[in-house]
């Protein structure tokens, strides 16, 4: 090995890179990050858009954990590498001293599963990399989810490096005892430089949370001198995990609004767009289970939207939350104390690249433990494995350690899932039942996952748009469910952005992400005469919703005849579930409206169900005009049922005998084409 500063001796490291929405890609790179460097590797973690491609020739191995979005598109922190990999003028062999591997995080409920993941393999050998390992695939739809394929997976990887790359003599792993050292550390920033209010310190902490830091060479205790790993957390949502939903009215379940709300601070990252909350209306009856909410915001009229646009949110933490989280760690002398967040920058300098820039925590400037509890670091979120492995090192409790220790441990995933997923406990309530374990405040985010915006489908467009009390704003609307989950546990379970929205004040000024997905509406805007198949259950309706009212705003401002929509919804009960019941019968919107309400009935009847009863007209609409088909809703069962729904009643109808097969093969080359689009979630 060679020698290198500080003494460390390197000649092997190891760049894991992911393209992540969810935030489940980005977990399952920092868990090969930790793999990698118990094995010695000088290890780096980042989202793919931060790298350049003759970084890769740089690394030992490289490891790629992607997910597959949308229409079998790249996440948006990909989709630059992605781009930079399909350059004309790149040589075939420009990456021949590349090794690598990939994993895959999909969905096989859609069309283009692992989509991808497999041409970011392909195109990789194909400039040249060799693949030092089989590429894995995780699917949602496992009953482990992604954990069960890549748990084996990436044991095998660990096996694989360590037998491809041998340590030298003398040197052993890390052993998974021995605690990491951490990216990123806390500290009081009256005591390190003067107070400054200036707007131009504000705008570069609001900009990176970030000051200059110095060097550290604090290895583990017990562990031999290593390379450190950097890490980036990126803010994003947490995905669902299954849990049974409250499907009654439960008396006294419906509680008023919060009175003690989180503080009104705006979160300082890049590019925010500054909105205000017009509008908060329960859409379902107050009898009814589900509580649905339309929110209106309004925002400069500067600003358009178009439909399939989302609009992401950043909830907080409530007040009394956090303060039972600090109670519980004896945080309460250093809570409101300014602090500076300063990352860990390993003992060693490889290029500029590995200079650590922290996207995804933007703190306030000089911001307090207290404001990082409240506003940045998810404390209600359901704990992860690693959660456990962490805080086994920071009890004196035997018992404490031997059971957290077993819930990070593989062998015991029934239990860890009966502890965490299945009663949707939070790492606030792990922490209860393990009181001795005490936390360094110092790591808080080490130990706390940054808090995700939610993504929240836009539901209105053309005339909804219009913002009649004051011509300067326009206006946007989402729809909102409300979900609260019965579980083990004696509280009722209810999301963090769902507790925050629906407590949320009118008149709340809030920073908030838009995105655009180009393909959506890609079609629809450029055949604006081809109908609409619009396929909806629940709150799946928000974008279909705003593709209806964009169709009666092109007519009205063009004068021209356009497609006219064919909406297919479902829901539970007519009285109940039935969203914008009479808003449908406005002629303007050239919409019919087809229902499907499972429990009006006897016999339960779904979407899929009436396609078939309406069968001979999908089918026209898609051969002889041209229609455009939108799947929308929730993942899952649904929207394989509709596909072979469709399927089915094209093979039957049409005049022209075709097999399944062949009518398979006609809606994958829609789905190509764009006239077959699934956003669901």
């Amino acid at each position: 090995m060679t020698d290198s500063p500080k003494g460390q001796r390197h000649d092997r490291n190891a760049l894991i890179l992911y393209g992540s929405e969810t935030g489940n890609s980005q977990d399952a790179a920092e868990e090969l990050g930790r793999v990698a460097e118990r094995l010695h590797f000088l290890t780096r973690v980042s989202e793919m858009d931060l790298v350049e491609i003759n970084t890769l020739l740089r690394q030992t191995v490289v490891i790629f954990v992607i997910s597959t979005t949308g229409q079998g598109e790249f996440p948006k922190n990909a989709q630059k590498f992605w781009k930079s990999l399909l350059r004309k003028r790149l040589p075939p062999g420009c990456l021949d001293h590349m090794s690598f591997t990939t994993f895959g995080l999909g969905d096989s409920s859609y069309p283009k599963y692992n989509f991808s993941a497999r041409k970011l393999h392909k195109r990789l050998e194909q400039l040249g990399a060799k693949e030092i390992y089989p590429r894995g695939e995780g699917d949602e739809q496992h009953p482990e989810g992604i954990d069960g394929t890549f748990l084996s997976w990436s044991v095998d990887l660990g096996k694989h490096l360590l037998s491809s790359y041998p340590l030298p003599e003398g040197v052993t792993p890390i052993p998974s005892d021995v605690l990491l050292p951490p990216k990123i550390t806390l500290e009081i920033l009256e005591e390190l430089v003067p107070s400054s209010t200036t707007s131009e310190s504000r705008q570069k902490l609001s900009k990176m949370g970030l000051d200059q830091p110095q060097a550290s060479d604090n290895p583990a205790p017990g562990a031999e001198p290593r390379a450190l790993m950097v890490y980036e957390p990126p803010v994003e949502r947490e995905p669902p995990t299954p849990c049974e939903q409250i499907k009654d009215h439960l008396p006294g379940l419906d509680q008023p609004c919060e009175t003690n709300f989180p503080p009104d601070d705006r979160l300082p990252f890049p590019d925010p767009s500054e909105v205000e909350l017009a509008g908060n209306r329960r859409i379902t009856p107050d009898t009814h289970w589900q509580d649905v909410r339309e929110l209106t915001f309004i925002m400069s009229a500067d600003f358009t939207y178009e439909p399939g646009e989302t609009c992401t949110i950043f909830p907080k933490n409530f007040p009394e939350d956090v303060q039972a989280l600090i109670d519980l760690q004896g945080w309460d002398g250093i809570a409101d104390k300014p602090l500076r967040v300063r990352p860990e920058w390993p003992n060693y300098y490889l290029d500029e690249y590995l200079v650590p820039m922290a996207p995804g925590l933007y703190p306030l400037p000089r911001t307090t433990l207290r404001q990082l509890l409240t506003h940045n670091l998810d404390i209600t979120a359901i704990p992860k494995r690693h959660f456990f492995e962490l805080l086994a090192h920071h009890t004196n409790d035997h018992t404490h350690k031997e059971r957290l220790l077993e819930f990070c441990n593989p062998a015991f995933t029934d239990e860890f899932y009966d502890y965490t997923t299945r009663p949707r406990r939070s790492i606030l309530e792990v922490l209860q039942d393990f009181p001795s374990v005490k936390i360094p405040w110092k790591w808080a985010t080490n130990y706390f996952p940054v808090i995700r915006g939610r993504a929240y489908s836009i539901a209105s467009a053309g005339k909804l748009s219009e913002y009649m009390e004051d011509r300067r704003f326009i206006q946007f609307q989402i729809i909102v469910a409300l979900v609260k989950y019965r579980t083990v546990l004696k509280k009722v379970r209810q999301g963090l952005c769902s507790r925050y929205l629906a407590s949320l004040p009118i008149g709340t000024d809030l920073h908030v992400k838009f995105t655009v997905s180009e393909k959506f509406y890609e079609k629809a805007r450029l055949f604006p005469k081809n109908p609409l198949i619009l396929i909806a259950p629940g709150t799946g309706l928000a974008p279909c919703r705003a593709l209806v009212w964009d169709r009666e705003h092109l007519h009205l401002e063009s004068k021209k005849s356009v497609g006219k929509s064919y909406l297919f919804y479902g829901g539970r009960n007519k009285d109940a579930d039935f969203f914008y019941s009479k808003e449908w019968q406005y002629r303007g919107l050239q919409v019919e409206v087809f229902t499907a309400f499972s429990r009006d009935q006897e016999e339960k009847i779904y979407v899929q169900d009436i396609i078939r009863q309406n069968g001979k007209l999908i089918e026209h609409l898609i051969r002889a005009q041209s229609a455009i088909i939108y799947v929308c809703g929730s993942s899952g069962k649904m929207p394989k049922a509709v596909k072979e729904a469709l399927i089915d009643v094209c093979t039957q109808h049409c005049p022209e005998p075709k097999s399944r097969e062949e009518m398979e093969t006609v809606f994958e080359r829609l789905s190509k084409l764009g006239g077959y689009i699934q956003e669901t979630w």
